[in-house]
């Protein structure tokens, strides 16, 4: 092999790496808790759930006219604070700190303003595939 081989290798050993890696299923409340308005497709016209599942997404046949294989909400560090932000109800007050929230109990997200930064959580008993 050539000087000019060798980075082809190399991409070609990246490349057949990363179609071994699956991506993590997302948990059932990512996955349950976003209405179907508002799925954003993640798979192709016939994608099975498994196929669906081992690129990271969500998969749901129920509903007709909505994407079915769909990207999942964000991870949060618990499950009861995985929700879309139109669900989330104020726990807090501007300016709240992640740790007075915390110490009322609630979750906390800064990431998107002009929304509850400090949120009631929600029961993970209405989480389901």
């Amino acid at each position: 092999m050539g000087p000019r081989g060798a980075p082809l290798l190399a991409v070609v050993l990246v490349l057949g790496l990363c179609a071994l890696v699956e991506s993590e299923k997302p948990s059932p409340c990512q996955c349950s808790r976003i209405t179907p308005k508002n799925r954003k497709n993640c798979g192709f016209p016939g994608i099975t759930s498994d196929q669906c599942f081992d690129q990271g997404c969500c998969f749901d046949s129920k509903v007709a006219g909505v994407p079915w294989c769909f990207h999942p909400l964000p991870k949060e560090a618990s499950e009861q604070c995985v929700m879309e932000v139109s669900a989330r109800k104020n726990c807090g007050f501007p300016g709240i700190s992640p740790k007075e929230c915390a110490s009322r109990q609630c979750c906390f997200s800064s990431l998107i303003s002009e929304v509850p930064w400090c949120f009631f959580p929600q029961s993970e008993q209405d989480c389901h595939y």
